[in-house]
C-alpha cells in the first residue's frame, strides 16, 4: 500500500478493517506453512503501547478510534476477547512479558533491584538469540536487568524515550515519538541478513501521557502528525461508569490514590475531557499507522509471508471510569488489554475468530518459543497461545490466574488476588480490605460481595487459591 493510499484509505475506512476494505485479502502475505512445523523458522514482529485497554481499538467495537492495520491483522489473525496482564504497570509487566513469569516470581517493579540473570537467561530475546534469531528492541524498554542482561538480550538495542515525545533530528526538524521507532523499525528489517530469522520489539512509548504536562491534548497527550488531523469535531463518548455514586462507594485508600490524583490532570472537567480524549485517540491512530509503515516494509522486502505479528499493550487504562485514572488496580479496565496475533500460516478456521480462553502477558514468550520450535523453560509461568492460532480449543486451559500489584508506593495501595471465569478477589492487605465481585451478576464490578453471608464459601475459595498461588510463585 502506497504513502498516498494509505492516507486515502485511513480517510475513509473509519472502523473498517484493511482485511475488508480489500476484499478480504490482507495485503501483508499469506503464507501456506505448517504453523507448528515451519519449513523455516518464522520471524516475529511484536508492537507493545504503554497505557492502552483492550476496547479501544476499532475491532473491539469503540464507537469512534480508528485502528484500521490493527483490525486488519485482527480480521486475518486473532483476537482474544479476555486478555490480561497480571501485574497493572509498565515495569512489573514488561518484565513478565519477557519472561513468562509473575511479579511474584521475578520480582521487578519499580524501585527493586534489577530482573536477575536467572530471569533474563530464561527471556525470549535471550532464548531466540541462542537459538540463531537476530533480536532487537526499540523504543521503551522499561525494565532494568542484572549485569549484562541486556547486551545478551539484543543484537540491535535503540532506546526511544518521551519526555518530550518530540525528538529533534540532524535536520532541525522533529519527529514524534512514535514515528522515530517505525523509522529505526524499518531500517532494522532493511538490514536484516537474508538468511536470518529475526525478533523484533517495537515498544512504543504511545498513549501514555505526558505526565510532567497538563497542558489538555497536545501537552499531556502529544499526537504525531500523521494523526492530526482526526477526532477534532467529534464528540466523544462519555466514560461509561462515571456515576459520582460509584466513586464515594470505593473505600479511603482507593479514593485517595493515585488512581484519583491523575483523575484531575485528565478527566474531571467535560471540555477537558473531550480535549484529552480526542488526543489520546489520536496516539493510537498514530501508532496504527506507523505500524503500517513497518508492515509495508515486511512486503517491500519479501518478509511478509513468514513473518508473525503480535500486537499488545502493558497494562489496562482508565479513561475516566469509576472517576478513576491511571491504572494499577484489581479493576477490569486495569487488567485488561489488547492482544491481537496474525500469523501468515495459520489455517483459514482460525483467521478472524476472537477466542474465549484468558490470555496473560506471560503468555507472549512461551508463545513466541513455541513459534520457533524452541522448548519453553521449566520456570515459566505462562502457556503458548500456539493452540488458539491453529484453530484449536486447547484441553485443560486456565479457568483463573493470579494477580497483584507490590510497588511500595504511598499513593498506591498493594494487593493481591486472582480473577477466574465468574469471580473476582482481591485483598488489599496493607489495608486489611477485600474485594468479592461477581462478575455473572454484577459484570460491572459494582458491588462488593465479601461481607455478604451468601458468598462466605466463595470469599473462602478464593482466599484460599490466592494463597496456593502465592505459595506456588514465591517458590518458583
Amino acid at each position: 500500500m502506497s504513502e498516498v493510499s494509505r492516507r486515502s484509505f485511513l480517510k475513509t475506512a473509519g472502523a473498517a478493517s484493511v482485511a475488508g476494505a480489500l476484499g478480504g485479502a490482507f495485503p501483508w502475505g499469506r503464507g501456506a506453512a505448517d504453523i507448528r512445523n515451519p519449513e523455516r523458522p518464522p520471524n516475529i514482529l511484536f508492537f507493545l503501547t504503554d497505557d492502552q485497554r483492550d476496547d479501544i481499538l476499532g475491532c473491539a467495537g469503540h464507537p469512534v478510534l480508528q485502528t484500521p492495520v490493527i483490525d486488519g491483522l485482527a480480521e486475518a489473525g486473532v483476537r482474544f476477547r479476555h486478555p490480561f496482564v497480571t501485574t497493572s504497570i509498565c515495569a512489573a509487566g514488561r518484565a513478565s512479558v519477557l519472561t513468562g513469569l509473575t511479579e511474584r516470581t521475578h520480582g521487578y517493579t519499580f524501585g527493586t533491584p534489577p530482573i536477575r540473570e536467572a530471569y533474563t537467561d530464561v527471556s525470549y530475546p535471550v532464548q531466540l538469540r541462542e537459538n540463531g534469531y537476530r533480536t532487537g528492541l526499540i523504543g521503551k524498554f522499561g525494565v532494568g536487568v542484572e549485569g549484562d542482561g541486556r547486551e545478551r538480550m539484543f543484537d540491535f538495542f535503540q532506546a526511544v524515550g518521551r519526555s518530550p515525545y518530540w525528538h529533534e533530528q540532524p535536520d532541525g526538524t522533529f519527529l514524534h515519538e512514535t514515528d522515530v521507532c517505525a523509522n529505526h523499525a524499518i531500517d532494522f528489517l532493511k538490514d536484516n541478513p537474508a538468511d536470518q530469522p529475526f525478533c523484533l520489539s517495537v515498544s512504543f512509548n504511545a498513549p501514555h501521557a505526558e505526565d510532567g504536562d497538563h497542558r489538555p491534548g497536545v501537552g499531556h497527550f502529544p499526537w504525531p502528525k500523521s494523526a492530526h488531523k482526526y477526532y477534532h469535531t467529534m464528540d466523544m463518548p462519555e466514560p461509561r461508569l462515571n456515576d459520582p455514586e460509584i466513586f464515594e462507594s470505593q473505600p479511603d485508600f482507593l479514593k485517595e490514590s493515585m488512581n484519583r490524583v491523575r483523575y484531575y490532570w485528565r478527566w474531571d472537567e467535560p471540555e477537558k475531557y473531550q480535549t484529552n480524549m480526542r488526543a489520546y485517540l489520536r496516539m493510537i491512530t498514530g501508532i496504527d499507522y506507523a505500524m503500517g509503515r513497518v508492515l509495508d516494509t515486511l512486503e517491500e522486502q519479501g518478509l511478509a509471508d513468514n513473518t508473525v505479528v503480535i500486537f499488545t499493550s502493558d497494562n489496562g487504562f482508565y479513561l475516566g471510569e469509576r472517576g478513576f485514572a491511571g491504572k494499577w488496580s484489581h479493576y477490569e479496565e486495569s487488567l485488561r488489554v489488547p492482544l491481537v496475533i496474525y500469523d501468515p500460516r495459520m489455517p483459514d478456521e482460525a483467521r478472524g475468530t476472537v477466542p474465549e480462553g484468558m490470555a496473560l502477558n506471560t503468555d507472549l514468550a512461551p508463545t513466541m518459543l513455541e513459534l520457533a520450535g524452541i522448548e519453553k523453560p521449566g520456570i515459566y509461568q505462562g502457556r503458548s497461545l500456539v493452540p488458539w492460532m491453529a484453530g484449536e480449543e486447547p484441553e485443560d486451559w486456565r479457568t483463573d490466574f493470579f494477580c497483584e500489584h507490590l510497588f511500595d508506593h504511598d499513593q498506591i495501595p498493594q494487593w493481591e488476588g486472582v480473577r477466574d471465569e465468574r469471580y473476582v478477589y482481591a485483598r488489599y492487605f496493607e489495608h486489611d480490605y477485600e474485594f468479592l465481585h461477581d462478575l455473572e451478576e454484577d459484570p460491572d464490578q459494582l458491588e462488593n460481595f465479601a461481607d455478604d453471608p451468601e458468598y462466605a464459601d466463595v470469599l473462602e475459595d478464593m482466599r484460599e487459591r490466592t494463597d496456593e498461588y502465592i505459595a506456588e510463585y514465591e517458590d518458583a
